[in-house]
């Protein structure tokens, strides 16, 4: 059985620790929780995966990151990657920048940072 992961990124450590222990408390064993800092980071982290075998199942980005913004990594995964789910967090974001990611990416959820861990937890557990 191939091994599933889930991707969390965010240019905040503290909400990187904060995603990994609440999706591990709430998920269980059932997946590979990997973090990274920036987009940059999560492409190595995606080819990684993809060459071991490793299947991702879903990315949870924050939006506003240095570099390029989570909405344009998100559909640019999806392109490369279309069956990758998408979640996408931000405390400040204009509408547009969702809807465009919901029409070119494979969004599951837009949560508004601080996210309540439920609706989090709800959202993956119904979309994946």
């Amino acid at each position: 059985m191939k091994k599933k992961a889930i991707l969390c990124v965010d240019d905040e450590a503290l909400m990187l620790l904060s995603l990994k222990t609440s999706l591990s408390r709430n998920l269980g064993e059932n997946f590979i929780y990997e973090t990274a800092i920036n987009a940059e980071q999560a492409w190595e982290i995606i080819e990684d995966f993809h060459r071991d075998g490793i299947e991702l199942i879903l990315i949870i980005s924050d939006w506003l990151m240095p570099g390029i913004k989570g909405d344009q990594f998100l559909i640019d995964v999806h392109s490369k990657y279309p069956e990758i789910k998408a979640i996408m967090l931000s405390g400040q974001i204009e509408e547009k920048y969702i809807e465009k990611v919901k029409k070119e990416a494979n969004l599951i959820g837009f949560f508004s940072k601080p996210c309540k861990e439920k609706e989090l937890v709800k959202c993956i557990k119904e979309n994946i």
